[in-house]
């Protein structure tokens, strides 16, 4: 920390009477400096974190600090006000003022020093020794962690021990002895109670680790382990799955959403704002306990976005394929909802020559049904637009984070350029986040860490991304959609009616899941152009009409039999009236959940009936969501409708007649509602 202040960065007399002018009076003297370039740019840097969240804590200390452009190396200023200045503390003013100014491309190194400050700043000791020490010189060598010189100063250095980078390294052999010791064997039964705890704020300089330090201090004064993941900007070092397994209670003190919040799930949980990390740690700690005495939990963590689960060590490739498309899809499918029913509005609305309208910017009248229909398809074509880099840039984010998102983008835009489409879309995600990954596990020198994710990476990866793209790839992938698209143009008769069969049997297989996104995928991509064909509208349709069957089979299954169904799946029944008729094929997954090897052969059987009768009624979609809703925009709706009536029969008959072939469970309580006839005649049914 010495070249991160000096005697010269220190004011021991601190006049101002505001937070801006205490700011401003630090600044200045890093100006003198030549530590920042433009002082008014980097007060409002400072103004504008210091509006994120009041940087005043509890025991008379201000910390102002930012990340800005317009600082050329990392500083520290200190002033020491005699009358206090308001930085929003709730315990009143703060004498003890810290300015801490990172520049916006800051490397690790830095970012650590300034953490460890933060750190010590929870050290009574050290503030202590700072409000004693009597000249700048002696100020700056406490804050630095070096033997003061100035007589004055005398004593005041055994809170400074630390200060510097060995500090960090102190607190990280203390976070490793605790992690050491939660693998240890927990036969003992005195072993201490257990917390581990993330911690995280907007800048990730100095709430985040002042948060860390305080709980790791509350919990030695209690005899409590506590181990801390800070999520700051000097790094994101994940704590071993071990120590979170064995772990008590989980406090989350933090102003950014927690990365991997699901690892925690299942365990007593505090959840607060960083600030409370730093002022209430002892309570927080004492709550957390209490939690655990009287067993609440946080629910198991519902699965995350396929984002949030992509790349889970152990897993097998296949498996990380598999959520790096989900990915895509995932972020993809509300592009198609939207655009999609704005496109097929457009069409009700101004009929089906008004994807010729011109611009509604050069031709709009507000009386005019037709230039109403052109802006909702204009719209929806403009949304549309996005269906295939949004693809592609999120398939390379569920692989390489945040750094995949500019070359997957750059790809899934080329492959639209190319007409290389949704297959050139898959690739292009593929490959943006295959290249981030190895540019990312190059050995790069720490000067130029800072500028890796903002410049080299983007700037490399969108490069050969494009390259691949436009002179090798592109052509061949381009060539071989056009090839599926005059297949699917030239479909007639069996060929379609099998195809229809194909997508109904995957719609229903895992209702809602990947072998279900790929069907529904594969219909969408065909109507996500302008002009869509005739045969891409006969799919959407057949993919549509699939997969309501399910919960529609099931709602009427619990209606027919209700003896064959338990209360709550009768409940569930009501529900997936509605849900099915509105294309949520999850409406059926309760049902499938208790009854997996009955209730899904039965939905996969009636979903081909549909897919089958819509393909060989000829029916036609543009819209890619909406079930009965949008029926005025199918081609022969009535059929449309027998179809899917159809495979809801073939659906709730079948599940009847399995469930029925079962004996039922000895002692089951009965499943008709009260007063019925058969109340005590029905038993409750076995999940298969």
């Amino acid at each position: 920390m010495s070249d991160m202040i000096t005697a010269d960065l220190v004011d021991l007399d601190l006049s101002a009477e505001t937070k801006e002018a205490a700011a401003r009076a630090l600044a200045e003297r890093m100006v003198a400096l030549g530590r920042v370039t433009d002082l008014e740019g980097f007060l409002a840097d400072v103004a504008a974190r210091e509006a994120q969240m009041p940087t005043g804590l509890d025991g008379g200390i201000g910390i102002p600090h930012c990340r800005s452009e317009h600082v050329t190396e990392p500083t520290l200023g200190f002033g020491r006000s005699a009358a206090g200045i308001d930085f929003g503390a709730a315990d009143g003013p703060a004498d003890l003022i810290f300015l801490i100014a990172a520049p916006a491309g800051a490397d690790d190194a830095h970012l650590t020093i300034l953490s460890s400050l933060a750190r010590q700043l929870m050290n009574t000791e050290f503030t202590d020794a700072l409000r004693s020490v009597g000249d700048a010189g002696a100020a700056a060598a406490l804050i630095r962690g070096e033997e003061p010189q100035a007589a004055s100063a005398e004593g005041t250095t055994e809170g400074a021990e630390g200060a510097t980078e060995d500090s960090v390294a102190a607190s990280g052999a203390a976070s490793a002895d605790a992690a050491a010791g939660d693998t240890a064997d927990d036969s003992a039964g005195d072993r201490p109670f257990r917390i581990v705890a993330v911690t995280s704020c907007p800048t990730g300089i100095a709430h985040t680790y002042m948060a860390a330090e305080s709980l790791e201090n509350a919990g030695r004064e209690a005899g409590i382990e506590v181990v801390v993941e800070t999520q700051g900007s000097a790094g994101f070092t994940r704590l071993d799955p071990n120590v979170i397994a064995a772990a008590d209670g989980v406090i989350f003190a933090h102003d950014l959403p927690v990365r991997e919040k699901d690892r925690f799930a299942g365990k007593p949980t505090v959840d607060v704002g960083v600030k409370a990390g730093i002022n209430r740690a002892a309570e927080l700690i004492t709550e957390v306990r209490g939690k655990a005495e009287r067993g609440e939990v946080t629910a198991a963590a519902r699965p995350g976005t396929p984002v949030e689960r992509a790349g889970e060590p152990g897993e097998g490739y296949g498996t990380k394929l598999r959520k790096w498309l989900m990915s895509g899809v995932s972020y993809m499918v509300p592009f198609v909802a939207a655009g999609g029913l704005l496109i097929a509005l457009g069409f009700a609305i101004g009929g089906y020559q008004i994807n010729e309208a011109k611009s509604v910017t050069e031709h709009f009248d507000w009386g005019q049904v037709d230039s109403w229909g052109a802006l909702l398809f204009q719209i929806g074509a403009a949304a549309f637009g996005f269906l295939v880099p949004v693809l592609a840039g999120y398939i390379a984010y569920g692989m390489a984070d945040r750094p995949g998102l500019v070359p997957g983008f750059v790809g899934g835009a080329i492959s639209l350029t190319i007409g290389a489409g949704f297959l050139g879309g898959l690739v292009a995600g593929l490959i943006a986040g295959a290249v981030v990954l190895g540019i990312q596990r190059i050995d790069i020198p720490p000067v130029l860490r800072g500028i890796m994710p903002v410049v080299v990476i983007p700037l490399i990866s969108t490069a050969v991304v494009g390259f691949l793209m436009f002179v090798v790839i592109g052509k061949p992938i381009a060539e071989a959609q056009q090839a599926l698209t005059d297949w699917l143009n030239g479909l007639s008769g069996a060929n379609a009616i099998l195809l229809g069969v194909l997508l109904g049997l995957m719609m229903c297989f895992d209702l809602g899941g990947p072998v279900n996104k790929v069907a529904y995928t594969f219909a969408t991509a065909g109507i996500s152009v302008a002009a869509p064909s005739d045969s891409a509208m006969k799919i959407m349709a057949a993919v549509m009409a699939a997969g309501m069957v399910p919960p529609l089979g099931m709602a009427l299954a619990t209606t027919l039999r209700k003896k064959l169904f338990t209360s709550a799946e009768r409940e569930n029944g009501k529900a997936a009236w509605v849900l099915g008729a509105s294309f949520i094929s999850e409406g059926a997954i309760p049902f499938a959940a208790a009854d997996p090897l009955r209730v899904i052969p039965a939905s996969m059987a009636g979903g081909a009936v549909t897919g089958a009768l819509t393909m060989a009624f000829g029916s036609t979609l543009r819209a890619p969501h909406g079930g009965i809703w949008v029926t005025f925009l199918i081609g022969k709706p009535f059929l449309y409708l027998l179809a899917i009536a159809a495979g809801t029969a073939v659906t709730a008959g079948l599940v009847i007649l399995l469930k029925g072939l079962r004996k039922p469970a000895p002692g089951a309580e009965a499943s008709e509602p009260a007063g019925g006839p058969a109340a005590a005649e029905v038993k409750q049914p076995v999940a298969a």
